[in-house]
């Protein structure tokens, strides 16, 4: 079958009921048939549920849908997309490993590099992707793992995943990439060589801002080693929203297509806007990467990042003057989204780690939503004009 309907199509076996849509498991538990295969089960001997916070119907079938589009061996689903992320780090590193993260990361990433990771002894240098010549020094004997996003949150820098996956055969590090803001529909990353891939799933995959989830999916080995961590832990997503998860990948490869087509008529009509510095797409002919986001991403993606001029102040006063658009920190909704970072999901950063990845005072963040274009542009058009 072709990826979209793998998507519709893939699905826990039926019951007797003879269900068209799969059931939700909402059960804790599941039963033993005798002893024996409760004492086989426990040592793997025998696959199957046992508890849902190892596993359940739902949970299995969302992270087959993830692993079948990301072409993965095997994946774990988790209760946030952080708690996704913090495993992949958690499960895997330990006192002494060190990590080489490109700086443009999302802020409590950078609040894990920085704040809770050195407590465990595990050490993170960041280098910037605009200089992919600083990477090979960065690397130590006892770096484990690179970790990236690509597009990155919410500068929309991009990493060239070829030249990555080449350089990971060459010094043998875990090659771990945030896939969130491209989705499996837009990149693959295993395809160049990524070993893991992490999505927070409350974004586009499940596309309508109702449920928190995350995934990793990956290497079978890597998985398996993290599985211990999450099994003795507890970060496991609820039946009910992997449930929410896979209904609502069979909608994804439709709902991304709008996504980027509304993002790149939202960017040519911001870049024509006297009142904006810069706009940032990846498939805008003045982004930096342009070439590179055309040759690794299918299309560029629902995530709109421009500068307006004035600052801080007018930053505030033109999201105060948004009408339709919605003021929150999410994204990848069906309804477009504006978010100032600096005040909101980056403010935990200093301003010169903020300059560094390109977040600025005025810097604005859109989730362009499946919302007629038109309607879009003339309130973000609207607004630029009654905040001057």
């Amino acid at each position: 079958m072709k990826e979209s309907s793998k998507f519709i199509r893939t699905q826990t076996p039926r019951s007797s009921q003879r269900e068209h849509s799969v059931p939700l498991y909402l059960t804790s538990s599941f039963m033993f048939d005798d002893a024996e295969h409760g004492r086989a089960m426990f040592t793997e001997e025998v696959e199957g549920n046992i508890y849902s916070r190892y596993s359940n119907p739902n949970t299995s079938e969302f992270i087959q849908k993830v692993c079948d589009a990301e072409g993965a061996e095997a994946g774990l689903a988790f209760s946030s997309g952080m708690a996704a992320v913090f495993a992949s780090f958690a499960g895997l590193l330990k006192s002494g490993d060190h990590i080489v993260a490109f700086r443009s990361i999302f802020g409590s990433t950078h609040q894990l590099f920085t704040q809770l990771l050195p407590r465990w002894g595990i050490t993170t240098t960041y280098v910037d992707a605009s200089k992919p010549e600083d990477f090979e020094k960065a690397l130590r004997p006892e770096t484990k793992m690179v970790f990236l996003e690509t597009p990155s949150n919410p500068g929309l820098e991009l990493v060239d995943l070829e030249w990555l996956g080449a350089l990971k055969k060459k010094h043998n590090f875990i090659l771990n990439v945030d896939n969130c803001f491209a989705t499996p529909y837009l990149q693959k990353p295993v395809q160049y060589g990524a070993d893991l891939v992490s999505h927070s799933s409350t974004k586009y995959m499940d596309g309508q801002g109702r449920v928190l989830g995350g995934i990793v999916v990956g290497r079978k080995d890597l998985i398996k080693e993290m599985m211990f961590f999450i099994r003795h832990t507890g970060p496991a997503m609820s039946a009910f929203n992997a449930w929410v998860f896979s209904k609502s990948l069979e909608t994804l490869p439709v709902r991304m297509d709008r996504h980027c087509s509304n993002a790149l008529k939202v960017a040519q009509a911001l870049e024509k806007h006297s009142d904006v510095e810069v706009v940032r797409y990846p498939f805008l002919q003045s982004h930096p990467q342009h070439d590179l986001a055309k040759r690794q991403m299918k299309q560029g993606g629902g995530i709109v990042t421009f500068i307006i001029k004035g600052g801080m102040q007018r930053a505030m006063s033109f999201l105060d003057a948004l009408e339709m658009i919605s003021l929150s920190s999410n994204l990848g909704d069906t309804r477009t989204i504006a978010t100032h970072p600096v005040s909101t999901t980056h403010s935990k950063l200093t301003d010169e780690e903020r300059a560094q990845i390109g977040i600025f005072p005025g810097t604005i963040r859109i989730s362009v939503g499946l919302e007629d274009a038109e309607d879009i542009i003339a309130d973000l058009a609207r607004a630029l004009d009654n905040s001057k």
